[in-house]
């Protein structure tokens, strides 16, 4: 677990007082006892990480076994004197940067259908942010089977320039949320871009958010 930092250049105090300034204090307190898993810190996760903690959600839960590498570049929040690193590590780093004060729960592992249910059982809302379809459907069924009160956030379709239009957020099944145009899959030059990758996430960690304060999508 990280949690703080060894010389922040803001006090808590201080970033609860900005944070105020912004929302009502019983919604920052909501954000902030809040906690989110985060499946998978590429282009979906990574932008939805850094999205949640500048919301000021409390404690995020991040998952992912690989390293930031160059072909990342064009669509993950990472940067290249971090090529190499473990990407929970080089994510960590950056979102102790937004706030230092967070609850920072990295784990550097590779999801499985026998891990799944036991990685984020203690998460009340999940949002899954694999590449592959068959990871991401894995992953969607075995939390659904086997962690009873988790909301699973799902992404599906944001590949491409399409128009970012197209994107949206719906309730599929009881614990299951879908954002994306749910149609535009990889394809032989089509690849995953920046634009409607984070438009797509920003769709997820708002729905997250949504939660946290009680709403639901209908």
């Amino acid at each position: 677990m990280w949690e703080g930092a060894d010389t922040p250049n803001c006090t808590k105090a201080e970033i609860t007082a900005a944070m105020d300034q912004r929302f009502s204090s019983e919604i920052r307190q909501k954000l902030a006892n809040a906690r989110v898993g985060v499946a998978g810190l590429g282009g979906l996760g990574s932008h939805i990480a850094v999205m949640l903690a500048r919301t000021g959600v409390g404690t995020l839960h991040l998952v992912d076994f690989d390293v930031v590498d160059l072909t990342n570049l064009n669509r993950q929040q990472y940067f290249l004197p971090q090529l190499g690193q473990e990407k929970t590590k080089a994510l960590c780093e950056l979102l102790r940067q937004i706030n230092p004060y967070l609850t920072l729960l990295p784990q550097t592992v590779r999801v499985t259908e026998e891990n799944a249910g036991a990685l984020f059982f203690d998460d009340p809302i999940l949002c899954e942010a694999f590449d592959q379809p068959e990871q991401k459907a894995m992953l969607v069924s075995t939390v659904l089977e086997q962690c009873p009160n988790t909301i699973v956030i799902s992404g599906s379709g944001m590949a491409g320039y399409g128009s970012a239009n197209d994107i949206h957020s719906r309730k599929a099944a009881k614990r299951l949320y879908l954002c994306g145009d749910e149609t535009t899959d990889l394809a032989p030059f089509r690849g995953l871009m920046a634009p409607r990758v984070s438009v797509c996430a920003g769709h997820q960690a708002n729905l997250a958010v949504r939660l946290i304060l009680g709403e639901e999508l209908p």
